[in-house]
């Protein structure tokens, strides 16, 4: 990880802790980044079909808040 940023910025979440943060099973997470193109692409360490897939923690917060945002103007 680059040193120059803050741990906050750098620092990944499991993709069943994303689930829970949004409230959705991993189905619905699937279905949710099918539909929505502009959410966070996961990082995976591995080729493996069935590697483990995180998410940059920030991204994650930043779509949060841009829904929120979206909600808020309408």
């Amino acid at each position: 990880m680059n040193q120059d940023q803050p741990a906050c910025i750098q620092s990944l979440i499991s993709q069943p802790d994303v689930c829970k943060k949004l409230g959705k099973t991993h189905s619905g997470l699937a279905k949710l980044k099918a539909k929505d193109s502009t959410f966070p692409k996961p990082i995976k360490f591995s080729e493996a079909r069935q590697a483990a897939a995180y998410y940059v923690a920030a991204e994650v917060e930043a779509w949060l808040q841009s829904k929120i945002q979206a909600r808020d103007a309408a």
